[in-house]
């Protein structure tokens, strides 16, 4: 049972914006401090989107949505939005949800993550 629940994905037209949430409730007892977005597009790897280090920490962003997507908490919880705007095809991909704990190493290693999300499609059409 994924305990990761993401939502928000979907098709729009080039330009337009989505926003996707994902909440990590169900691990409120594991000290998660950091949550990243991560996506892989049909035939490429899985790459970094961004990161947020809860409760005001900094925030992360992969140099191919720098500017564009804005990652944030909700309040104190455990949940974390990605807003997605301009968005273009080339951002079309199956976006994942991560979570994990204590790591102070590079945001965008994905060993680091303990906890991952089934993914939801955005499809960006030209």
């Amino acid at each position: 049972t994924q305990k990761l629940v993401e939502s928000g994905g979907g098709s729009v037209q080039a330009g337009g914006s989505l926003t996707l949430s994902c909440v990590a409730s169900a691990y409120s007892d594991r000290g998660i401090d950091l949550m990243a977005w991560f996506r892989q597009a049909p035939g490429k790897a899985r790459e970094g989107v961004a990161a947020i280090y809860l409760g005001g920490g900094p925030t992360y962003y992969g140099n191919a949505v720098q500017g564009r997507f804005t990652i944030s908490q909700e309040n104190a919880e455990l949940t974390v939005h990605l807003e997605m705007t301009n968005l273009t095809p080339e951002d079309t991909a199956v976006y994942y949800c991560a979570a994990t704990m204590q790591w102070r190493g590079n945001w965008w290693q994905q060993y680091a993550y303990a906890y991952w999300g089934q993914g939801t499609q955005v499809t960006v059409a030209s």
